[in-house]
């Protein structure tokens, strides 16, 4: 019976436990570090003002990313240490260019490799095979491939709007992108990024179904151990938001842990537009008093509400019009660090 007595005492000790560390958020994925992973289209068109960034831009970033602070590394490479459970370097970061525009070839490609940076080229395959000056060649990826530190990502074939398209119409065209890679390249990317950056809870799962290691959009934020692989953020590079004063902030900016977003599903209805926004940030994190959110589109301040410890509650005075709508929370840390959580919207 004094057995049993004790035995009882212990269960309920570990139960205890267990309970505490699910309350404090201490049950998610070990904190492995992060990576600041940035993401371009264009380099030098300046009649793209919202995909390219200049010339000089580029220059600036990558004598920042050369100056001995950063460890420049393989996007997959990333991916596959936070699934393994190793730890990051400090001040990773990764380097990923969406759609396939010749600039890519003609103008960053050469420097990049110059300052021997690796970089995802995420490709969408009817653009290329449209044989057009203003994009990639098939020839061209070839010869980037075989020049060491390229990879290809997966970008679908023709650049759907997903959440707007039927599911089996996303499966056709992630199939029919597919085939062309393995028939031009012999492979298929295992990196996904999402079209617009637009994606839904049901897209997300539809490309976590389809086996790929990892998917991206383009809202701000960090890849950390404990982010949703199939829906990671990335710093979109412009004319607009393209200094190296921006780039800097956002090669050193840490990630903003947490837990039960809502609404789960970030394509949004009339009657949740606009969207009651929370979280839970993970109880490592502390000074929420200072948390700040802002959202795209909107001329008047959201609401930030605070509920008990670390429950985040954001409301717009607004809906978001149709499009691709954001809302960004940031929290300063010491060292002039930020703290930074994005979360896109899709309004269709």
């Amino acid at each position: 019976m004094i057995a049993w007595e004790k035995l009882k005492g212990n269960l309920w000790r570990v139960l205890a436990g267990v309970c505490l560390a699910l309350l404090s958020g201490a049950a998610v994925a070990q904190d492995h570090g992060q990576a600041s992973i940035f993401l371009y289209h264009r380099f030098g068109e300046t009649k793209y003002p919202t995909t390219s960034v200049s010339i000089a831009q580029l220059e600036a970033h990558i004598a920042e990313l050369v100056s001995g602070r950063y460890q420049v590394m393989p996007l997959d490479a990333i991916i596959d240490a936070l699934a393994a459970g190793q730890t990051l370097p400090e001040h990773a970061v990764a380097i990923s260019i969406d759609d396939g525009f010749a600039s890519a070839y003609t103008q960053a490609w050469p420097r990049l490799r110059a300052a021997g940076l690796p970089f995802t080229l995420f490709v969408t395959t009817d653009s290329i095979d449209e044989k057009s000056g203003n994009n990639l060649s098939w020839d061209q990826i070839r010869e980037m491939l075989a020049g060491g530190g390229v990879t290809i990502g997966h970008h679908g074939a023709a650049h759907l709007h997903m959440p707007q398209a039927k599911e089996a119409a996303n499966s056709a065209d992630i199939a029919r992108a597919s085939a062309r890679f393995k028939t031009e390249l012999g492979m298929q990317p295992s990196l996904f990024a999402y079209p617009y950056g637009e994606y839904s809870l049901r897209d997300r799962n539809q490309i976590a179904a389809l086996g790929f290691k990892a998917a991206f959009g383009q809202h701000s934020g960090v890849v950390h151990s404990g982010a949703d692989r199939f829906a990671l953020p990335r710093f979109a590079l412009n004319l607009r938001y393209g200094s190296k004063e921006r780039f800097k902030l956002a090669a050193n900016t840490l990630p903003m842990p947490v837990l039960n977003i809502t609404p789960e599903d970030p394509l949004l209805r009339p009657d949740n537009n606009p969207p009651a926004f929370g979280f839970t940030v993970r109880r490592m994190v502390t000074g929420l008093d200072r948390l700040q959110c802002y959202a795209s589109t909107q001329d008047a301040p959201v609401s930030v509400q605070r509920l008990g410890d670390n429950r985040i509650e954001v409301r717009m005075p607004t809906p978001f019009p149709r499009g691709l709508g954001r809302i960004n929370c940031t929290l300063p840390e010491r060292g002039g660090r930020w703290r930074w959580l994005g979360q896109a919207f899709v309004i269709p």
